[in-house]
């Protein structure tokens, strides 16, 4: 039987970028996102499709993560997961509290093992979500974040131990070493992933579509508005989302997905896929292959804001 998981999903991630206005006008006139609230040098991005209040926030200074938010389930249980990681060390950026930014709600912040900042959220305000329509190529939510750590299973593991996530399957080289772990706290294949990198930074955003004709007319409309595309457009394996990779203006990669599985959580053991096999790469074999130059283009800059809470 599964345990009780305390975090319930993926709500939303924060970025501090140099170039806000110009980040700010592509995730709004192209990307498909709106502009729900907005304060000087700082603006909160929904997703028509979901409930949540925002699912991207940008805020003008040097790049960095800000932080990346995750929900819970009422207040019990957010008072026993801060309960839970206070007795296991882990450090908080403060404790629950009524939260005073946008769409409000309670909770609590706290750096994870890698340095980044993690919020804890419940009660906040919910927006009304409406149905996308067919073949309107604009995200219905927030699928995923994916992180680069140098230090990839210490970096897995304390989401492992301190939020109970599991790993859902993992790539590897051909020697069998990991290079990558999708990591699941419902029964979403993952919510979030960590890369081996040569540093700690953001490896992606991703966002899910409506279904297959929304992801391909999205894909093409990001192209024709002069963005480049780095890899896609194809099918994974590991969860079996399509994929489509973009740069955003602030050199962010930025992902269009749809149809990422979900898994029986009492019967789905994990897999180990090699990489170097295309399949594992690609299902379809539409996109290039993966090669180190592809690879590079997701490192990132390295991240800034670890161990460094942002000011809002």
């Amino acid at each position: 039987m599964m345990t009780h998981r305390l975090v319930s999903h993926l709500r939303y991630a924060a970025l501090a970028v140099p170039n806000f206005t110009e980040e700010r006008d592509f995730f709004v006139n192209y990307w498909g996102l709106t502009e729900v609230h907005t304060e000087e040098g700082l603006s909160h991005l929904a997703a028509e499709g979901s409930s949540e209040p925002f699912i991207l926030r940008l805020r003008a200074d040097d790049k960095r993560v800000d932080l990346v938010g995750f929900a819970v389930n009422g207040r019990d249980d957010l008072h026993a997961l801060a309960d839970k990681l206070r007795a296991e060390g882990v450090q908080f950026v403060h404790e629950p509290q009524d939260l005073t930014g946008f769409s409000g709600g309670y909770g609590f912040r706290v750096f994870d093992g890698d340095g980044r900042v993690l919020e804890f959220s419940t009660g906040y305000a919910t927006r009304e979500a409406r149905k996308i329509r067919e073949r309107e190529p604009i995200p219905a939510k927030l699928s995923h974040v994916v992180f680069n750590s140098a230090n990839l299973e210490q970096s897995a593991q304390w989401y492992i131990d301190h939020l109970d996530f599991s790993i859902s399957d993992s790539l590897t080289r051909p020697d069998g070493a990991s290079m990558m772990h999708f990591m699941r706290c419902n029964p979403t294949h993952h919510s979030v992933a960590i890369a081996m990198g040569p540093h700690h930074s953001l490896h992606h955003l991703s966002f899910e579509m409506r279904g297959i004709e929304e992801w391909m007319r999205g894909a093409g409309k990001i192209l024709r508005s002069g963005a480049r595309m780095i890899w896609g457009p194809g099918r994974h394996n590991a969860g079996d989302n399509t994929f489509a990779y973009f740069l955003s203006p602030a050199g962010n990669t930025i992902e269009y997905t749809t149809e990422l599985s979900v898994v029986d959580e009492e019967t789905w053991q994990p897999h180990r896929l090699n990489i170097k096999e295309v399949s594992n790469q690609d299902q379809w074999g539409t996109a290039q292959e993966m090669s180190e130059l592809i690879a590079r283009e997701s490192f990132n800059d390295i991240d800034k804001g670890l161990f460094v809470a942002p000011p809002v």
